[in-house]
């Protein structure tokens, strides 16, 4: 059986597209659904609904993606052994990263790893860490640097690296910046900029509101903490957003009775044999020394 068709196959059920698919791998749309029809032949049974334009695995699909995903990176890692019989961790280490974590966590210890290991090619995606821990738990990328879920999953190893202060945050001129304290219930009254409740830190801020049985209308939802602290700069309504972000001479913390906090750190599918340059990578994060980390707040 040809990998390139296995391959094919992937991109195709993971983007629900031929066309998509087809940009994926370099190839035409024809191509991609000869390559498809090919492999259904083989198999002698039918992978994909295909509707119109839209396409959608069959049951025995679904089945054949998982066995398919196994294939492939069990073939990538011995590819990669093959290639690093050395000492010296080599090849490409695939590793999506959170964008708060890319511009005030990480980059230090990048740095680090890649002058420890210069023959590693580090394949990095800023992503959301919801999608981020989905993409490591399909096998799909190596590890993550994320903010951990609060259900965390059995296949997935979990190692902390920072615990991230969340604060309540005003501009300087809004109405609440003058008060000794605030509490729940007025803030819930206020304006508000919050992350989605798609995110893991919009979910901590959430469920503290409704353990109080208090609702939230927020102005303004988005993933990008930077873009909440400087809507809540410019007084656009409150926001609880990392420390690091909060440090600002433009913005007021608010005394609030509650105590929120994220962890942050690597995350990688215990259940996936671990290539050199993860290992390498893993080692790289467990000995560092950690005053050349940003500090846990």
């Amino acid at each position: 059986m040809d990998t390139n068709y296995l391959k094919t196959f992937l991109a195709a059920a993971q983007s629900n597209s031929f066309s998509k698919a087809a940009e994926q791998v370099h190839l035409t749309q024809p191509a991609v659904s000869k390559r498809i029809g090919l492999l259904e032949e083989e198999l002698g049974i039918k992978l994909f609904d295909r509707v119109g334009r839209q396409v959608a695995l069959t049951e025995a699909g679904e089945v054949f993606q998982l066995r398919a995903r196994q294939l492939i990176n069990e073939l990538d890692q011995t590819l990669s052994d093959m290639r690093s019989l050395d000492t010296e961790a080599g090849g490409t280490l695939s590793i999506g990263i959170s964008h708060h974590l890319g511009l005030h966590r990480l980059p230090p210890l990048l740095r680090e790893f890649s002058q420890q290991n210069p023959k590693v090619s580090l394949d990095i995606d800023f992503m959301d860490s919801e999608k981020a821990h989905e993409q490591v738990l399909s096998g799909d990328i190596e590890m993550a640097a994320i903010t951990f879920s609060s259900e965390p999953s059995e296949k997935i190893t979990s190692l902390r690296l920072w615990r991230d202060r969340l604060c309540f945050v005003v501009s300087k001129e809004h109405e609440l910046a003058s008060q000794a304290k605030v509490d729940l219930e007025s803030l819930s009254q206020q304006p508000c900029l919050l992350p989605s409740t798609a995110t893991y830190t919009g979910r901590i801020i959430r469920n503290c509101f409704e353990a109080e049985k208090l609702s939230l209308t927020p102005v303004l939802n988005t993933n990008y903490m930077e873009t909440l602290a400087r809507m809540a700069e410019i007084g656009l309504g409150w926001s609880v957003v990392p420390e690091t972000l909060a440090n600002h001479p433009d913005l007021v913390h608010l005394d609030v009775p509650v105590e929120l906090h994220r962890d942050l750190g690597i995350i990688y599918n215990n259940q996936r044999t671990q290539s050199r340059a993860a290992k390498a990578f893993l080692n790289c994060l467990t000995s560092s020394d950690p005053s050349s980390r940003a500090p846990d707040l």
